[in-house]
């Protein structure tokens, strides 16, 4: 139930496009399902590596809380039928900002995994990204981005807020879940209706040479 408002993926070709690149594009996308659009196509070096390479990710997490909402938010939109504190989510969710250990933010995580990470933004602020007339009249957007994250740790970051607006846990709680060596158990990952890989930046890429391939 997560969606992408854009994501990117490789494109290995045997042949070179018979026209363009934008005939190319217009052609696949007459093939693609109705719920998948792409965007662009750019050609890239054959060494790029769409994993590997250096990228940002920026991730929203789509909430409202109080009243339930009408059926249709449902596949976009979480929401939590309780009294939240929206000012102290606001205020845990700076916390995650800069480089912490993020054990605590995965599932199953593995003895070698590489938990040290770093998030250029986090926050919480009033939806004004998307809208409905369905939508309640006040929605609210967790804003993530970094480099790279760990599986499940949005949905579970989200859910710590969630229980902070809930008074079940403190603001000085979140800060010590992010300390190495930290062993706190979060036993709440938020719904994936609400979450949005909203953009995926890749670092500037070297014009190809001889081997090329499409993404």
């Amino acid at each position: 139930m997560v969606s992408a408002n854009e994501s990117a993926f490789e494109l290995f070709l045997e042949e070179t496009p018979l026209n363009n690149l934008l005939s190319f594009l217009k052609y696949f996308n007459e093939n693609l399902p109705p719920d998948i659009r792409a965007l662009q196509i750019e050609e890239v070096d054959a060494d790029f590596n769409i994993i590997q390479h250096p990228k940002q990710k920026e991730y929203l997490y789509l909430f409202s809380f109080g009243s339930k909402n009408h059926p249709f938010c449902a596949p976009l939109m979480a929401n939590f039928q309780n009294d939240l504190n929206i000012r102290k989510m606001m205020e845990g969710a700076n916390l995650f900002e800069g480089e912490h250990f993020f054990k605590n933010y995965t599932v199953e995580p593995s003895e070698n995994g590489k938990f040290l990470r770093t998030i250029t933004t986090s926050e919480i602020v009033e939806n004004t990204v998307y809208t409905a007339n369905f939508f309640p009249e006040k929605s609210y957007i967790f804003r993530v981005k970094g480099s790279g994250f760990l599986r499940y740790q949005i949905r579970l970051m989200m859910g710590t807020l969630i229980q902070l607006g809930k008074g079940e846990i403190e603001v000085s709680d979140i800060k010590e879940s992010l300390k190495e060596g930290n062993e706190m158990l979060i036993n709440y990952i938020a719904p994936a209706s609400g979450l949005i890989l909203n953009k995926v930046d890749f670092q500037e890429v070297d014009p190809p040479q001889s081997s090329t391939t499409h993404r």
